[in-house]
């Protein structure tokens, strides 16, 4: 196996969120993008795509980390030596029968994969906790208006949690649909419904993405908080 490089720990296979999702693996690591040295790339064995060697050091990291957690992901479900990579539309490229998807947010990354046999979608993302002032500068461009006028019913510290929840659920919520329906959506065409401390969400799309992909279909994620980051999952079955 390819010696991990010095800027990231051992990755972890613990699962973090509430519900364990069969016949997936999710791996994750804690990196520092200050230690990533000249040559990483090559004795990690992952390509380095041009707009990648452009980019700035922490992007490289960021790169690179994932796209190690995504190999061994791969490894471990289906023992595949295999890195996606960055295809046009800056998504990654996976094999033909695998879902997946890769996240990464200030020293922290992970990856989830199954096969599309079992979950024809899957998208991870990861978030630091707004706080309450940021949150609420942000919430009438990620929230939709019923999003708002529930938020306008929680005490004032859980607004924090809920746009930073909502944000991310919608964010993972792409991941997991847009290499199906092959269609760009933003944060105003779905919705959550609701949610539960425990970490439990309902989404319901608020635009037609194909003819199964419709307005008002439901959908269920998932979340869990650590360390100041919010990590959420959507899942979709086969």
């Amino acid at each position: 196996m390819t010696p991990l490089p010095a800027c990231c720990t051992p990755l972890n296979a613990h699962w973090p969120l509430p519900i364990q999702v069969p016949g997936t693996v999710l791996l994750s690591t804690i990196f520092d993008s200050t230690l990533l040295i000249d040559g990483d790339f090559q004795r990690s064995a992952v390509p380095l795509p041009v707009s990648i060697q452009r980019s700035i050091v922490k992007r490289q990291a960021e790169f690179l980390i994932g796209r190690l957690c995504a190999r061994a992901a791969l490894q471990k479900l289906d023992q595949l030596d295999y890195v996606p990579a960055l295809g046009k539309d800056r998504a990654p490229v996976w094999p033909e029968h695998i879902s997946g998807s890769i996240t990464h947010n200030t020293g922290h990354a992970a990856a989830i994969v199954g096969h599309k046999t079992q979950w024809c979608g899957l998208g991870v993302d990861l978030e630091n906790v707004l706080t309450i002032n940021r949150a609420e500068c942000l919430a009438e461009e990620i929230l939709t208006t019923n999003e708002l006028l529930r938020m306008a019913t929680l005490p004032h510290e859980q607004i924090a949690l809920l746009v930073t929840m909502t944000f991310s659920v919608k964010e993972s919520l792409f991941k997991a649909l847009y290499p199906i329906v092959q269609k760009h959506f933003y944060f105003e065409h779905a919705e959550v419904l609701k949610w539960s401390q425990t970490g439990l969400v309902q989404l319901q799309l608020l635009k037609d993405l194909s003819t199964t992909w419709f307005y008002g279909r439901k959908l269920e994620g998932q979340f869990a908080i650590s360390r100041g980051q919010l990590f959420s999952l959507v899942a979709i079955g086969a």
